[in-house]
């Protein structure tokens, strides 16, 4: 059977030649990132571990889970590099197997915040924290196993797409990546199935009859499926049976009805604690933003983490998820923003909360539109798209960015950010300008 062990214990951290001990999650930038001077450290820290003894079962493999790193990480295991990732915000995998040895294994990871011109976000008004801020696992897993991938997907993924809401049917597609196994057995609502594995994936359709909404704040109802290979193993994924539309007359629509969105966006930071925030914390940010009458939130500018998320599920929030391309456009940058798009999309498709996906958040701020400007778009566009046809794309353009751009035609929903009544102008103005626009483009 596989075992999970988290490894959030025993850190040695070294910053310019100190070494001292931490306890993950741990960012160096807790105290001088959050005075708003801009001046916080930005470069390459260490971090070494001793991971416990592993014992293998016969044909089985041995993965690390990393759920954030910021910004970029290089994984060492006895010296042996194995793995790079690019992103602060995003959970990745590493097998790390055939560098295991006999005896003490030494795991070390190079952790590098530093500016550069590949790797988003690089210039924002927020802190671009350092550190591995969230946990590490790792996962010991039989020869037959749902799959640990490189980009962190979930290995059991849940299409829910309500057919009929008078009658409440919701078709529901699962799928699952596994490796080693012949068949999988699925389990919803009292429904069971098998199905044969073909090229790495198992799947199976499921009809519920009125269905249990997910119907946001009032009734956040989920569902769990479950998955099971012959061997055992097993695993979950929760769900939710909803329908959001977006009408340029009607406004948001849950499950038919109008639900007008009133809400907040969210940063993960947290006085004297940086990035590195407990559940506790998360769990305060929820009550005191559900405490506000909100119904929405805006998660600003990058990927959160997973119990937040899940908070969001449980609570009936609907959410705004993006990834931080802001500001500034870098012309090395382009394959990052794909990369962590992908990410994004793929390690959270089952989030109900989840009603859009972010290309970016006013790029035209220090950023001519032009065509590179543009492909990138398109192409994060068309990934989104292609990752998840069951969610509109919509991207986040600043105030002055002129309402006949050629951008703006890209995503599915576009917003602007506007700043009357606070950086200039007057609050009424908000209004006008939403005017013009709906009249020129109803």
């Amino acid at each position: 059977m596989s075992k999970t062990i988290l490894l959030n214990q025993n850190w040695i951290f070294s910053k310019e030649g100190h070494d001292e001990p931490v306890t993950l999650p741990h960012t160096w930038n807790a105290i001088d990132g959050q005075d708003g001077g801009n001046d916080y450290y930005r470069g390459t820290c260490c971090y070494t571990t001793v991971l416990p003894d592993i014992v293998l079962p016969e044909n089985g493999r041995a993965v690390l889970q990393f759920d954030a790193v910021a910004m970029t990480a290089e994984v060492y295991l006895n010296e042996q590099k194995l793995a790079e990732h690019k992103g602060g915000y995003s959970a990745f995998c590493v097998d790390i197997t055939d560098a295991l040895r006999n005896g003490s294994n030494l795991l070390r990871v190079n952790v590098d915040n530093s500016d550069n011109d590949t790797v988003y976000p690089q210039k924002a008004d927020f802190t671009f924290y350092g550190g591995i801020y969230r946990d590490v696992t790792l996962h010991v897993v039989p020869a037959a196993h749902f799959a640990l991938a490189e980009n962190g997907a979930v290995p059991v993924r849940v299409t829910p797409i309500v057919t009929d809401l008078d009658a409440r049917r919701c078709e529901v597609t699962v799928e699952a990546a596994v490796v080693g196994a012949e068949s999988v057995t699925f389990t919803l609502d009292g429904q069971q199935t098998s199905v044969a594995v073909k090229d790495g994936t198992a799947r199976a359709v499921f009809t519920l009859e009125h269905a249990h909404l997910w119907d946001g704040l009032d009734d956040p109802y989920l569902y769990t499926v479950t998955a099971r290979l012959d061997n055992g193993e097993t695993e979950t994924a929760r769900f939710g049976c909803r329908k959001f539309e977006i009408d340029p007359q009607k406004g948001f629509i849950l499950n038919g009805r109008s639900y007008p969105l009133r809400g907040v966006s969210r940063h993960q930071d947290r006085k004297g604690a940086g990035v590195a925030i407990t559940k506790e914390m998360m769990e305060e940010d929820m009550a005191l933003i559900l405490e506000m009458g909100a119904n929405t939130i805006r998660l600003a500018h990058y990927q959160h983490a997973q119990a937040f998320y899940d908070l969001c599920d449980e609570k009936g929030v609907v959410i705004w998820a993006e990834i931080p391309y802001i500001t500034m456009h870098m012309h090395n940058g382009r394959a990052n923003t794909l990369t962590q798009m992908e990410e994004l999309i793929v390690q959270n498709y089952n989030h109900p909360c989840i009603a859009v996906w972010g290309l970016s958040n006013e790029i035209t701020a220090a950023s001519a539109v032009n065509e590179e400007l543009l492909e990138n778009h398109r192409a994060l566009n068309e990934l989104a798209h292609r990752l998840d046809p069951t969610r509109p794309t919509t991207m986040a353009n600043v105030f002055m960015l002129e309402i006949t751009s050629p951008i703006l035609e890209i995503p599915d929903v576009n917003s602007y950010n506007l700043y009357f009544g606070w950086y200039l102008g007057e609050l009424d103005q908000n209004d006008d300008f939403f005017d013009t626009y709906h009249a020129k483009y109803p």
